[in-house]
């Protein structure tokens, strides 16, 4: 960790100090000022004459296909200023709230592709930073970079001490200057913005400060190292997901060693196939991952392109470049579920408020004019069902609202969107009907039925009953809200008992359900217990009076040891579940061949052992009863 200490942290003071007026000794003067008065005539003239453009577009009144054009050439703009604007477009790509639709789109597909910087540069800053010869670490190092990006290039190499084959991120000579240099020059530019540029509602120099310590986190390769780590430690219990070990030994503040990971970038779908492997497979990992990062852990990768993911021979889902993290608060993981709730619900009111729990909005600030906006466009929008309805679509949708108004997205939110919206486009390449939100379901039931907070539980419940295949997840746990959504369901034509066991039992029965079966364990002993002195009760009441002394052995409560109370709870439980039968079988397209799968998952072993532990839990518990009923006093009558 000693060698992190040279890397440079984000620092205005630092850059005043270094490019303003007042340079620090170590950068002669002239040649100084000169670098900088160049440099700002090059980027103003640049983004001034862009900007020049976009204002008299506005007065001729811009088009669509107008500002297409110009997102276009101010893409082309940024890739030609350098590494410092590819990174400052790609973090506006995931801006809604700044750009409108048209550069969004166009931005996001700026790469990091810059010419490769000389070899013997990158072999002598290995050595300068690792202490050590270059041939006393590798035993073979490849003798160009395989990969190259704006801040730095990657090289294979095998270590010599044990033989494995690790990647080898070196830093690009001079770039901390490089950004340094231009932040210094667009926080300038931020303070005119925000003092003359009356349309730009944001604070520019609080936002160009926010993403400067992003980039600068990335040039610190040891805080990447311990990101990875941490990724890891979180994410990668799973057996699909993949997250290599970084080699501390060789990793410094300018060279990252990891492990290296064969495999095919998620956007190479005829490669990944050839492997034989499914697109569709590997993006409903990302997408379960993605969903655990939003909203469990909160600490997600947030620069999620194709090239950083990739499908592994054996079908895992490998991530790498963990330069830029974000991470989500806890209040918000919350607030995100309750957003999507209401919008499906088409509780605009309730949308626009959330937005000062999102932190989108200053507690001051109307939200009344923002509730049409989102009328008009989510009432086209939600003509589907839940599962159909297509993300970019609804995050487009969303990102032009929230350009019209004063919102300021946090960029934690801005990045999962981002995520969540490139998972979707590459599975709409392998699949046209893909729909990411209906691909989340099994992740938000489990949540559902596991998830401590009964404020997401119950929002879970409105979302994933909303949509028919998922209405009777609930019935293991929540008997009593259950009952009235399948009311409400059974007047949907959406409804289909059938459809919802194939993912309850493969969530039941696969390698993430154990807490899932505990709960159905409990469930079905609580259930078959009401059901078995229910039905006692029921034919005890039913008993002609003059054997009613005999049965009860002349106690005049009945021949049930167990107070009124519980008795009652029993009753009405007993019964919850027998009319939740009947409303299943209500349901439009419902027949017996809806237990097939049943019987289908019944031959696995998994089945057989969940099926061993229910049983002998009910034996256990009515073997409980019978002693309570032989050891008991009974209660006295009318005590509860």
């Amino acid at each position: 960790m000693a060698r992190a200490a040279a890397a440079t942290v984000f620092s205005p003071e630092l850059l005043a100090s270094r490019y303003g007026s007042r340079p620090v000794k170590a950068i002669p003067d002239a040649s100084r000022s000169l670098r900088v008065a160049l440099r700002a005539a090059e980027v103003l003239s640049k983004l001034g004459a862009f900007g020049l453009k976009v204002f008299l577009d506005e007065q001729r009144g811009q088009s669509s296909a107008m500002r297409r054009a110009r997102a276009v050439e101010l893409r082309t703009i940024l890739t030609r200023l350098g590494p410092t604007f590819v990174k400052i477009g790609q973090g506006l790509s995931t801006r809604p709230d700044l750009c409108p639709p048209e550069y969004l789109e166009e931005l996001s597909e700026l790469q990091d592709s810059l010419p490769t910087f000389p070899d013997e540069e990158a072999f002598a800053c290995i050595e300068r930073e690792l202490g050590f010869p270059l041939d006393s670490i590798y035993s073979s190092i490849s003798p160009s970079p395989i990969a190259a990006a704006s801040l730095g290039q990657v090289y294979k190499a095998r270590l010599k001490y044990s033989g494995k084959l690790v990647a080898v991120k070196v830093q690009r000579p001079g770039i901390e200057d490089i950004i340094g240099l231009d932040f210094y020059l667009l926080r300038g530019l931020g303070f005119l913005i925000n003092k003359y540029v009356d349309f730009i509602s944001s604070d520019v120099v609080a936002l160009m400060d926010e993403f400067a310590r992003r980039v600068y986190q990335e040039l610190n390769y040891v805080q990447e190292g311990q990101n990875a780590r941490r990724f890891k430690k979180l994410y990668a219990d799973k057996q699909d997901v993949l997250v290599p070990d970084i080699f501390w030994d060789y990793t410094s503040a300018k060279v990252l060693t990891m492990e290296w990971i064969e495999g095919v970038k998620l956007n190479q779908q005829a490669a990944i196939e050839k492997q034989g492997l499914k697109v569709l497979d590997l993006v409903n990992i990302g997408i379960q991952c993605s969903l655990r990062q939003l909203l469990e852990y909160g600490y997600f990768h947030a620069d999620p392109h194709p090239g950083n993911i990739l499908a592994t021979p054996e079908g895992k889902l490998a991530f790498l470049d963990f330069g830029m993290m974000s991470e989500t608060p806890e209040d918000a993981r919350v607030a995100i579920i309750g957003h999507v709730v209401h919008m499906v619900n088409r509780d605009y009111e309730a949308m626009a408020r959330d937005y000062y729990a999102l932190d989108f909005l200053e507690p001051d600030v109307d939200v009344s004019p923002i509730v049409p906006a989102l009328k008009n466009f989510f009432d086209d929008a939600l003509n589907s069902t839940v599962s159909e309805l297509n993300f970019k679509t609804i995050v487009d949708g969303l990102g032009a609202v929230l350009y019209q108004y004063p919102f300021n997205v946090p960029a934690y939110y801005a990045l999962i969107l981002r995520s969540l919206t490139v998972l979707e486009g590459l599975a709409l390449y392998a699949d046209p009907n893909f729909k990411v939100l209906a691909a989340s379901y099994p992740y938000f039931a489990k949540r559902l039925l596991t998830d401590p907070n009964p404020y997401l539980r119950d929002a879970l419940i409105e979302l994933l009953f909303k949509d028919g295949k998922f209405r009777q997840v609930y019935v293991l746990v929540k008997w009593n809200r259950l009952e009235n959504l399948l009311v409400q369901g059974s007047q949907d034509r959406e409804f289909a008992a059938k459809d919802a066991l194939q993912p309850v039992l493969k969530l039941l029965l696969g390698p993430d359900g154990e807490e899932l079966r505990v709960l159905v364990v409990k469930e079905a002993v609580r259930v078959t217990e009401a059901i078995t002195f229910g039905t006692l009760i029921d034919s005890y009441n039913a008993a002609p009076e003059f054997l009613k002394p005999l049965i009860s052995s002349g106690n005049p409560a009945g021949p049930f040891k167990i107070s009124e109370a519980e008795r009652e709870q029993m009753i009405e439980l007993r019964d919850r579940v027998f009319r939740i039968w009947g409303l299943l079988r209500s349901s439009d397209g419902f027949d017996p061949t809806i237990l097939q799968p049943i019987v289908q998952v019944l031959q696995e072993p998994e089945a057989r052992v969940l099926g061993s532990r229910v049983a002998g839990g009910v034996t256990q518990r009515l073997a409980a009863r019978l002693l309570q009923q032989l050891l008991r006093t009974p209660p006295a009558p009318g005590s509860s």
